[in-house]
């Protein structure tokens, strides 16, 4: 929950006094937040986008450390080549996470 703080004019309209908003954030499901993104790209593909966001490397990168091509995480990463069981658990192996979030 947040507090801001607006300046609203009294009744005469000359001195102005502080008036405090509370601003409730709501709470999204992941799903919900990435609903277009999940229409356009596989759920897999979101998921291994954003674990090689976190960790901060790119395709390249982590291409060389799987030793495949940079074009078949793209492609992965955009719903356009499936992740199968085995290439799972070597990104869960990588990412050190459950191989199913992947899939």
């Amino acid at each position: 929950m947040s507090v801001h703080t607006k300046t609203a004019p009294t009744k005469t309209g000359r001195a102005k006094k502080r008036v405090k908003v509370v601003v409730k954030e709501k709470s999204l499901p992941w799903r919900e937040a990435f609903k277009q993104r999940l229409r356009k790209h596989s759920e897999g593909g979101v998921m291994l986008k954003g674990c090689r966001s976190k960790a901060d490397i790119t395709q390249k990168d982590l291409a060389e450390a799987l030793s495949i091509s940079q074009h078949h995480i793209s492609e992965m990463e955009n719903g356009k080549r499936p992740i199968g069981k085995e290439m799972a658990k070597r990104l869960a192996k990588f990412f050190e996470t459950d191989y199913r979030v992947f899939l």
